[in-house]
Protein backbone atom coordinates (compact mmCIF):
# COMPACT_ATOMS: atom_id res chain seq x y z
CA UNK A 1 0.00 0.00 0.00
CA UNK A 2 1.19 3.85 -0.74
CA UNK A 3 2.16 5.98 1.77
CA UNK A 4 -0.13 8.18 0.80
CA UNK A 5 -3.05 5.74 0.65
CA UNK A 6 -2.38 4.02 4.08
CA UNK A 7 -2.17 7.89 5.57
CA UNK A 8 -6.26 8.00 4.14
CA UNK A 9 -7.43 4.53 5.32
CA UNK A 10 -6.04 4.82 9.01
CA UNK A 11 -7.55 8.81 9.06
CA UNK A 12 -10.83 7.07 7.85
CA UNK A 13 -10.56 3.91 9.81
CA UNK A 14 -10.04 6.22 13.15
CA UNK A 15 -12.69 8.51 12.43
CA UNK A 16 -15.15 5.98 11.98
CA UNK A 17 -14.60 4.76 15.37
CA UNK A 18 -15.52 8.48 16.60
CA UNK A 19 -12.31 8.75 18.29
CA UNK A 20 -10.95 11.17 16.14
CA UNK A 21 -7.76 10.92 13.80
CA UNK A 22 -5.11 11.84 16.62
CA UNK A 23 -2.07 9.20 17.07
CA UNK A 24 -2.13 8.34 20.19
CA UNK A 25 0.74 8.22 22.41
CA UNK A 26 1.75 4.56 22.10
CA UNK A 27 1.24 4.52 17.88
CA UNK A 28 2.84 8.08 17.66
CA UNK A 29 5.98 8.23 15.65
CA UNK A 30 8.48 8.75 17.69
CA UNK A 31 10.67 12.52 16.71
CA UNK A 32 14.44 11.89 16.79
CA UNK A 33 16.36 14.26 19.63
CA UNK A 34 17.03 17.61 17.74
CA UNK A 35 18.37 20.62 19.09
CA UNK A 36 19.08 23.23 20.03
CA UNK A 37 19.48 25.14 16.79
CA UNK A 38 23.42 26.34 16.30
CA UNK A 39 22.29 29.94 14.60
CA UNK A 40 20.44 32.60 17.01
CA UNK A 41 19.94 36.01 15.50
CA UNK A 42 20.72 38.98 17.82
CA UNK A 43 18.36 40.89 19.25
CA UNK A 44 17.59 43.87 16.56
CA UNK A 45 19.58 42.18 13.80
CA UNK A 46 16.33 39.78 12.22
CA UNK A 47 16.76 39.96 8.40
CA UNK A 48 14.46 37.27 7.95
CA UNK A 49 12.43 36.21 4.87
CA UNK A 50 8.72 33.99 4.99
CA UNK A 51 8.76 31.03 2.71
CA UNK A 52 5.56 28.88 2.24
CA UNK A 53 6.36 24.96 2.22
CA UNK A 54 2.95 24.36 2.54
CA UNK A 55 -0.01 26.33 0.49
CA UNK A 56 -3.18 25.35 1.95
CA UNK A 57 -3.79 28.32 3.49
CA UNK A 58 -5.74 30.18 1.61
CA UNK A 59 -8.31 27.38 0.48
CA UNK A 60 -11.64 25.76 1.03
CA UNK A 61 -11.30 22.19 2.72
CA UNK A 62 -13.83 19.78 1.42
CA UNK A 63 -14.69 17.96 4.70
CA UNK A 64 -16.84 14.67 4.44
CA UNK A 65 -18.19 13.62 7.20
CA UNK A 66 -16.08 10.69 9.09
CA UNK A 67 -13.44 11.03 6.93
CA UNK A 68 -10.72 12.61 4.51
CA UNK A 69 -11.54 14.12 1.26
CA UNK A 70 -10.89 12.47 -2.20
CA UNK A 71 -9.21 14.91 -4.06
CA UNK A 72 -12.05 14.90 -6.56
CA UNK A 73 -14.15 16.13 -4.23
CA UNK A 74 -12.44 19.59 -4.21
CA UNK A 75 -13.30 20.25 -8.24
CA UNK A 76 -16.47 22.47 -7.03
CA UNK A 77 -14.89 24.69 -4.93
CA UNK A 78 -13.64 28.22 -5.96
CA UNK A 79 -10.14 27.65 -3.80
CA UNK A 80 -9.17 24.18 -4.41
CA UNK A 81 -7.02 22.20 -1.73
CA UNK A 82 -3.58 21.55 -3.26
CA UNK A 83 -3.02 17.86 -2.63
CA UNK A 84 0.92 17.36 -4.15
CA UNK A 85 3.67 19.92 -2.58
CA UNK A 86 5.18 22.26 -4.88
CA UNK A 87 8.54 22.76 -3.75
CA UNK A 88 11.34 20.77 -5.88
CA UNK A 89 14.24 20.23 -3.53
CA UNK A 90 16.45 22.15 -5.95
CA UNK A 91 13.70 25.16 -5.81
CA UNK A 92 14.02 25.15 -2.51
CA UNK A 93 18.22 25.21 -2.58
CA UNK A 94 18.36 27.95 -4.95
CA UNK A 95 15.81 29.91 -2.48
CA UNK A 96 17.65 29.16 0.41
CA UNK A 97 21.02 29.62 -0.74
CA UNK A 98 20.41 32.41 -2.64
CA UNK A 99 19.34 34.35 0.75
CA UNK A 100 22.29 33.30 2.63
CA UNK A 101 24.56 34.53 -0.01
CA UNK A 102 22.13 38.07 0.43
CA UNK A 103 22.65 38.27 4.40
CA UNK A 104 19.43 37.04 5.41
CA UNK A 105 19.79 35.46 8.53
CA UNK A 106 16.36 33.82 9.56
CA UNK A 107 13.79 31.88 7.59
CA UNK A 108 10.26 31.53 8.88
CA UNK A 109 8.88 28.48 7.23
CA UNK A 110 5.15 28.20 6.77
CA UNK A 111 5.11 24.49 7.60
CA UNK A 112 1.08 23.97 6.71
CA UNK A 113 0.48 20.55 5.03
CA UNK A 114 4.23 20.40 3.62
CA UNK A 115 5.53 18.58 7.22
CA UNK A 116 4.87 15.33 8.66
CA UNK A 117 2.94 15.74 12.07
CA UNK A 118 3.35 12.55 13.77
CA UNK A 119 0.21 12.92 16.12
CA UNK A 120 -1.86 13.86 12.67
CA UNK A 121 0.06 11.91 10.12
CA UNK A 122 -3.56 12.62 8.03
CA UNK A 123 -2.85 16.13 7.47
CA UNK A 124 -0.05 14.81 5.07
CA UNK A 125 0.20 14.86 1.38
CA UNK A 126 1.45 13.65 -1.71
CA UNK A 127 5.64 14.94 -1.15
CA UNK A 128 5.09 16.43 2.20
CA UNK A 129 8.37 16.65 4.34
CA UNK A 130 9.10 14.05 6.16
CA UNK A 131 10.62 14.67 10.25
CA UNK A 132 13.82 13.80 9.22
CA UNK A 133 14.31 16.04 5.73
CA UNK A 134 13.37 19.07 8.48
CA UNK A 135 15.69 18.11 10.78
CA UNK A 136 18.97 17.89 7.99
CA UNK A 137 17.62 21.26 6.68
CA UNK A 138 17.28 22.93 9.67
CA UNK A 139 21.08 21.52 10.44
CA UNK A 140 22.19 23.07 6.54
CA UNK A 141 20.66 26.07 7.10
CA UNK A 142 21.94 26.63 10.78
CA UNK A 143 25.94 25.63 9.27
CA UNK A 144 25.22 29.14 6.98
CA UNK A 145 24.04 31.04 9.61
CA UNK A 146 20.39 31.11 9.37
CA UNK A 147 18.04 30.35 12.34
CA UNK A 148 15.26 28.56 11.26
CA UNK A 149 11.50 29.21 12.62
CA UNK A 150 8.25 27.73 12.05
CA UNK A 151 4.78 28.64 11.50
CA UNK A 152 1.44 27.55 11.37
CA UNK A 153 -1.49 29.23 10.91
CA UNK A 154 -4.15 29.39 13.41
CA UNK A 155 -6.72 31.82 11.58
CA UNK A 156 -9.86 30.66 10.66
CA UNK A 157 -8.91 32.42 7.09
CA UNK A 158 -6.01 30.36 6.89
CA UNK A 159 -6.42 27.23 8.21
CA UNK A 160 -7.12 25.32 4.97
CA UNK A 161 -4.42 22.55 6.01
CA UNK A 162 -6.08 21.91 8.87
CA UNK A 163 -7.92 19.27 7.16
CA UNK A 164 -11.54 17.91 9.01
CA UNK A 165 -10.44 20.38 11.94
CA UNK A 166 -10.80 23.38 10.04
CA UNK A 167 -14.43 22.99 10.53
CA UNK A 168 -14.12 22.13 14.04
CA UNK A 169 -12.72 25.51 15.59
CA UNK A 170 -13.14 26.24 19.02
CA UNK A 171 -14.30 22.62 20.08
CA UNK A 172 -12.02 20.52 22.29
CA UNK A 173 -10.45 17.94 19.29
CA UNK A 174 -9.62 21.48 17.62
CA UNK A 175 -8.27 21.86 20.93
CA UNK A 176 -6.52 19.10 20.93
CA UNK A 177 -5.33 19.10 17.55
CA UNK A 178 -4.01 22.32 18.01
CA UNK A 179 -1.83 21.16 21.11
CA UNK A 180 -1.00 17.94 19.16
CA UNK A 181 0.75 19.64 16.22
CA UNK A 182 2.52 22.56 18.36
CA UNK A 183 4.03 20.03 20.24
CA UNK A 184 5.17 18.10 16.94
CA UNK A 185 6.71 21.06 15.85
CA UNK A 186 8.63 22.37 18.22
CA UNK A 187 10.63 18.96 19.19
CA UNK A 188 10.84 18.62 15.24
CA UNK A 189 12.71 21.99 15.11
CA UNK A 190 14.75 21.28 18.06
CA UNK A 191 12.85 23.61 20.72
CA UNK A 192 13.28 26.76 18.63
CA UNK A 193 13.37 30.30 20.41
CA UNK A 194 10.26 31.49 18.56
CA UNK A 195 6.75 30.43 16.92
CA UNK A 196 4.78 32.26 14.30
CA UNK A 197 1.36 31.62 15.23
CA UNK A 198 -0.20 33.45 12.12
CA UNK A 199 -3.84 34.87 13.46
CA UNK A 200 -3.79 37.47 10.07
CA UNK A 201 -7.19 38.32 8.01
CA UNK A 202 -9.66 36.55 10.25
CA UNK A 203 -12.91 38.23 8.83
CA UNK A 204 -15.73 36.97 7.60
CA UNK A 205 -16.13 39.97 4.72
CA UNK A 206 -12.19 38.79 3.68
CA UNK A 207 -13.93 35.32 3.00
CA UNK A 208 -16.92 36.80 1.30
CA UNK A 209 -14.52 38.36 -0.84
CA UNK A 210 -12.60 35.36 -1.42
CA UNK A 211 -15.75 33.17 -2.81
CA UNK A 212 -15.15 30.55 0.05
CA UNK A 213 -17.85 28.32 0.28
CA UNK A 214 -17.35 27.92 4.33
CA UNK A 215 -17.03 31.35 6.35
CA UNK A 216 -15.69 30.98 9.99
CA UNK A 217 -14.68 33.84 11.64
CA UNK A 218 -14.30 34.16 15.38
CA UNK A 219 -15.04 37.50 17.68
CA UNK A 220 -14.68 38.98 20.58
CA UNK A 221 -14.11 36.28 23.90
CA UNK A 222 -14.54 33.51 21.32
CA UNK A 223 -11.29 34.91 19.63
CA UNK A 224 -9.34 35.96 23.03
CA UNK A 225 -10.26 32.08 24.34
CA UNK A 226 -8.46 30.23 21.16
CA UNK A 227 -5.76 32.74 20.58
CA UNK A 228 -4.53 32.86 24.38
CA UNK A 229 -4.80 28.97 24.69
CA UNK A 230 -2.14 28.72 21.58
CA UNK A 231 -0.16 31.27 23.14
CA UNK A 232 -0.28 29.59 26.02
CA UNK A 233 0.52 25.96 24.45
CA UNK A 234 3.67 27.55 22.41
CA UNK A 235 5.56 28.99 25.68
CA UNK A 236 4.51 25.74 27.78
CA UNK A 237 7.77 24.60 25.30
CA UNK A 238 9.45 27.40 25.97
CA UNK A 239 9.24 29.49 22.54
CA UNK A 240 8.11 33.28 21.90
CA UNK A 241 4.50 33.10 20.31
CA UNK A 242 4.62 35.48 17.50
CA UNK A 243 1.40 36.85 15.56
CA UNK A 244 0.07 39.21 13.10
CA UNK A 245 -1.31 42.22 14.93
CA UNK A 246 -4.06 42.13 12.45
CA UNK A 247 -6.63 42.22 15.05
CA UNK A 248 -5.51 45.05 16.74
CA UNK A 249 -6.24 47.30 13.71
CA UNK A 250 -10.38 47.27 14.60
CA UNK A 251 -10.37 46.44 18.75
CA UNK A 252 -8.60 48.64 21.12
CA UNK A 253 -8.72 46.43 23.95
CA UNK A 254 -6.19 44.07 22.19
CA UNK A 255 -2.79 46.43 23.13
CA UNK A 256 -4.03 45.68 27.00
CA UNK A 257 -4.98 42.01 26.67
CA UNK A 258 -2.25 40.84 24.78
CA UNK A 259 0.43 39.32 26.30
CA UNK A 260 3.23 41.16 26.13
CA UNK A 261 6.08 38.58 25.72
CA UNK A 262 3.84 37.60 22.24
CA UNK A 263 6.27 39.65 19.57
CA UNK A 264 4.02 41.40 16.94
CA UNK A 265 4.16 41.47 13.07
CA UNK A 266 2.18 44.33 11.82
CA UNK A 267 2.02 44.40 8.12
CA UNK A 268 1.69 47.46 6.49
CA UNK A 269 2.37 46.89 1.84
CA UNK A 270 0.64 50.41 1.22
CA UNK A 271 -1.82 48.82 -1.17
CA UNK A 272 -3.66 52.03 -1.10
CA UNK A 273 -0.93 53.96 -2.25
CA UNK A 274 -1.36 56.36 0.91
CA UNK A 275 1.93 56.28 2.13
CA UNK A 276 3.72 55.97 5.34
CA UNK A 277 2.65 59.31 6.93
CA UNK A 278 0.16 59.16 9.30
CA UNK A 279 0.01 62.58 9.01
CA UNK A 280 -1.32 62.38 5.16
CA UNK A 281 -2.25 59.21 4.83
CA UNK A 282 -5.84 59.54 4.37
CA UNK A 283 -6.70 56.13 3.13
CA UNK A 284 -8.25 53.60 5.10
CA UNK A 285 -4.92 51.70 5.35
CA UNK A 286 -3.86 54.41 7.35
CA UNK A 287 -5.00 52.76 10.75
CA UNK A 288 -2.27 49.90 10.00
CA UNK A 289 0.42 52.29 9.80
CA UNK A 290 -0.71 53.83 12.97
CA UNK A 291 -0.82 50.50 14.84
CA UNK A 292 2.86 50.43 14.43
CA UNK A 293 2.96 53.52 16.67
CA UNK A 294 0.55 51.97 19.30
CA UNK A 295 2.45 49.35 19.70
CA UNK A 296 5.40 50.84 20.23
CA UNK A 297 3.35 53.30 23.03
CA UNK A 298 1.84 49.50 24.52
CA UNK A 299 5.44 47.93 25.26
CA UNK A 300 5.17 45.40 22.24
CA UNK A 301 8.80 43.55 20.35
CA UNK A 302 8.13 43.77 16.74
CA UNK A 303 9.07 42.44 13.63
CA UNK A 304 8.04 44.97 10.70
CA UNK A 305 6.85 43.17 7.67
CA UNK A 306 6.71 44.43 4.01
CA UNK A 307 6.40 43.21 0.50
CA UNK A 308 6.97 43.65 -3.26
CA UNK A 309 3.39 41.80 -3.73
CA UNK A 310 1.48 44.38 -6.00
CA UNK A 311 -1.62 45.41 -4.04
CA UNK A 312 -5.23 46.17 -5.75
CA UNK A 313 -4.12 50.43 -5.94
CA UNK A 314 -0.65 49.43 -6.94
CA UNK A 315 -1.98 47.47 -9.91
CA UNK A 316 -4.48 49.89 -10.96
CA UNK A 317 -1.77 52.43 -11.53
CA UNK A 318 1.28 50.51 -12.60
CA UNK A 319 3.79 51.16 -10.42
CA UNK A 320 4.81 48.18 -8.50
CA UNK A 321 5.94 47.37 -4.80
CA UNK A 322 9.65 47.33 -4.64
CA UNK A 323 9.07 50.23 -2.96
CA UNK A 324 7.72 49.09 0.08
CA UNK A 325 10.34 47.41 2.40
CA UNK A 326 12.60 50.20 1.69
CA UNK A 327 10.02 52.82 3.30
CA UNK A 328 8.71 50.54 5.93
CA UNK A 329 12.19 49.89 7.36
CA UNK A 330 12.77 54.12 7.33
CA UNK A 331 9.44 54.67 9.15
CA UNK A 332 9.94 51.46 11.67
CA UNK A 333 13.40 52.69 12.06
CA UNK A 334 12.49 56.64 12.67
CA UNK A 335 9.22 55.14 14.98
CA UNK A 336 10.29 52.33 16.97
CA UNK A 337 12.97 52.12 19.35
CA UNK A 338 15.54 50.06 19.69
CA UNK A 339 14.57 48.34 22.87
CA UNK A 340 11.09 46.85 20.48
CA UNK A 341 12.55 47.15 17.48
CA UNK A 342 13.65 43.29 17.14
CA UNK A 343 14.16 43.28 12.74
CA UNK A 344 12.12 42.94 9.22
CA UNK A 345 10.57 40.72 7.92
CA UNK A 346 10.03 39.93 3.69
CA UNK A 347 6.52 38.47 2.46
CA UNK A 348 6.48 38.11 -1.53
CA UNK A 349 3.62 35.79 -0.80
CA UNK A 350 4.80 34.11 -3.87
CA UNK A 351 3.81 30.05 -3.38
CA UNK A 352 4.04 28.75 -7.23
CA UNK A 353 7.72 28.15 -7.50
CA UNK A 354 6.49 25.84 -10.53
CA UNK A 355 5.85 29.40 -12.08
CA UNK A 356 9.31 31.06 -13.05
CA UNK A 357 7.99 34.27 -12.73
CA UNK A 358 7.07 34.10 -9.79
CA UNK A 359 9.93 31.80 -8.36
CA UNK A 360 12.06 35.24 -9.53
CA UNK A 361 10.06 37.58 -7.62
CA UNK A 362 11.21 35.66 -4.50
CA UNK A 363 14.86 36.00 -5.40
CA UNK A 364 13.91 39.62 -6.01
CA UNK A 365 12.44 39.87 -2.81
CA UNK A 366 15.78 38.71 -1.07
CA UNK A 367 17.40 41.53 -3.10
CA UNK A 368 15.29 43.66 -1.24
CA UNK A 369 15.08 42.61 1.69
CA UNK A 370 18.64 42.45 1.99
CA UNK A 371 19.66 46.07 0.64
CA UNK A 372 16.88 47.66 2.55
CA UNK A 373 18.21 46.65 6.02
CA UNK A 374 22.19 46.73 5.40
Amino acid sequence: MKRKDFIYHTAVGLAALGIGVSCTKKNRVKIPKFGPQTAAVEFGDIRAVLLHLGRNMWCDYPTEQMGAPAPESAQTLNQKPKFSLVWTDERWRTVTDYAAQAGINMIVIDLGEGLFYPSHPELAIEGTWSIEKMQAEIQRLNSMGIEVIPKLNFSTTHNGWMGDYSHMVSSKPYYRMCEDVIRDVVEIFGHPRYFHIGLDEERSAFQEEQKSHYICSRKGEYWWQDFLHVVREVEKHGARAWMWSDFGWSSEDFYERCPKSVIQQNWFYDESYGGFDVETNTTSDARIVKAYLKLEEAGFDQVPCGTNWVGWKRRQLGIGADDVIGKLVKFSRENISEKHLMGFMMATWETSVDDDERFQKILKGIDLMAEATK
